[in-house]
């Protein structure tokens, strides 16, 4: 990949407007004095992940809510998949690494028995992680499950080191099965708004008898 076609990825968008001034303070100070790309990318994935708490049950559609910006100014430091993807997507091109989305479709295999009685299946639909362009090429990193999380579900912290891809863990500390991947939808230089709606309405119907916006939260 050259330098031009790299461009797309280091650019500000909508969701990944890290030119906001507050968030772009924030991702200077955090590699503040690192120069090595890898260890920055490190540095990003593991504040984000672990920073922002993983909430998958306060889902607002709006496409301001879900800006990297508002998720980052929110004073509870949560957030559901996508918007933890899109905060690192967007800090990640603070620093100056280029990032793009990919999105698939998982199971769940673990006892999350709320999510799965809120959301009828044990399948999570677009399922969002980033890409990170480290020493030559595409590396995936999944920041989603925080690490005190991690622990509750009896499942290690996925670890990043900026050089393999860093997916979700397919099986917990005892050995049973914990995340599949079951649908790939496809690599994105900023969140696909309408795609993602799309695929939500398809897999959830019964969250969008009453309209989109906060539709998600009604079943709290």
């Amino acid at each position: 990949m050259n330098e031009n076609e790299l461009e797309l990825y280091l650019k500000p968008t909508y969701y990944l407007d890290f030119d906001d001034p507050k968030l772009q303070e924030y991702a200077q100070n955090l590699v503040n004095g690192i120069y090595d790309p890898i260890e920055r990318a490190k540095i990003v994935y593991f504040a984000v992940r672990d920073k922002w708490r993983y909430n998958p049950y306060n889902i607002d559609l709006s496409p301001r809510v879900m800006k990297a910006s508002s998720i980052f100014g929110r004073k509870l430091k949560e957030g559901y998949c996508v918007e933890k993807a899109c905060l690192l997507g967007a800090i990640g091109r603070a620093v100056g690494i280029p990032t793009r989305f990919f999105f698939c479709d998982v199971r769940n295999h673990i006892g999350v028995e709320n999510l799965i009685k809120v959301l009828k299946t044990d399948v999570l639909v677009f399922h969002g992680g980033v890409e990170m362009y480290l020493n030559g090429k595409w590396v995936k990193a999944t920041p989603a499950f925080n690490e005190e999380l991690c622990r509750y579900l009896n499942v290690k912290p996925l670890d990043f080191n900026g050089k393999e891809d860093s997916i979700f863990q397919q099986y917990d500390e005892t050995g049973d099965q914990f995340m599949e991947y079951l649908k790939d939808h496809g690599i994105f230089s900023d969140i696909p708004h309408d795609k993602f709606v799309e695929e939500l309405h398809k897999a959830y119907p019964h969250f969008f008898a009453d309209g989109e916006g906060k539709a998600f939260q009604k079943f709290l």
